[in-house]
């Protein structure tokens, strides 16, 4: 039984760092870092086959983060698996730092994919997944999408190729928090049901809460949703999520505290995240 528990602890340390790294470097993306959180978590701590044993294998499953500006929070994660010393983090930025603005696989090691360009993320996941297909192996790639991103064309081409080719063992997870870098998403670029959307594309799709642990694990147990066909889950989150004052607030897509600010910070996301916790405990 998975101890949900442990998890939300887990994930309130990546916020923490999140804010630590993002102060520091003076620069970064905390919003979709922190929308985004459990999500991460779930897939790196539970879902994956992924350790230190196996890091570096080219077959097993894999994450592609295609919302590449919310690598604060792969970095995080990745340190809470042992893959980064923490003390590294606050190089996160920094002229020769290997942990830049968007994840570059060939200088840290559980960064699957180099992604940035927003929409190339999902097209590289479909080929991973294409491959493990072709050649019989039974591993699962995760494409993480943000909801401003989608607005890309290369998007549905991805989810064309995707269907055309069968890839059910492709998971694109949505991170739905309804913000992007000027505004609502639905006043920039409405795209309506991105569930309905994936569906027309020849995806099997379903919708959950992306902070509940228990909602994430229950859908993702259930992929494939249908044989034969890619698996999207849409995620409905809060843009900086647990620093109240920043929640569901497009200027918290890229911003970062000043340096006497970041004990009040990290002490709020400290207390929004412990009542989650005392919800577990009850």
């Amino acid at each position: 039984m998975r101890n949900i528990a442990a998890l939300q602890e887990i994930a309130l340390r990546v916020r923490r760092n999140v804010i630590k790294m993002v102060t520091e470097a003076k620069s970064g993306h905390i919003g979709g870092s922190f929308s985004a959180t459990e999500i991460a978590v779930s897939l790196y701590f539970e879902e994956m086959n992924i350790t230190k044993d196996n890091v570096k294998d080219k077959v097993r499953d894999k994450f592609v983060l295609s919302k590449g500006h919310a690598s604060p929070l792969l970095f995080a994660v990745l340190c809470e698996k042992g893959f980064l010393p923490e003390s590294e983090l606050l190089t996160f930025r920094k002229i020769n730092s290997n942990l830049q603005g968007h994840p570059n696989m060939n200088y840290v090691d559980g960064v699957d994919m180099s992604t940035g360009s927003l929409g190339q993320g999902l097209s590289a996941a479909v080929g991973m997944a294409l491959s493990y297909k072709i050649h019989n192996q039974d591993f699962r790639v995760y494409s993480l999408v943000g909801d401003g991103e989608s607005q890309e064309g290369m998007i549905w081409e991805a989810a064309m190729a995707a269907a055309h080719y069968k890839v059910d063992n492709l998971v694109a997870i949505v991170d739905k928090n309804g913000l992007q870098v000027n505004g609502r998403t639905t006043d920039i670029m409405n795209s309506s049901s991105l569930e309905e959307k994936f569906k027309a594309f020849g995806w099997s799709t379903r919708t959950m809460n992306g902070h509940d642990f228990s909602q994430v694990f229950d859908t993702l147990a259930c992929v494939p949703f249908e044989k034969g066909k890619p698996s999207c889950i849409i995620a409905d989150t809060v843009k900086c999520k647990g620093l109240t004052y920043g929640e569901d607030n497009y200027q918290f897509h890229h911003w970062h505290c000043e340096s006497g600010e970041i004990d009040n910070a990290i002490g709020i996301v400290c207390t929004e995240m412990g009542k989650e916790l005392d919800k577990v405990g009850k």
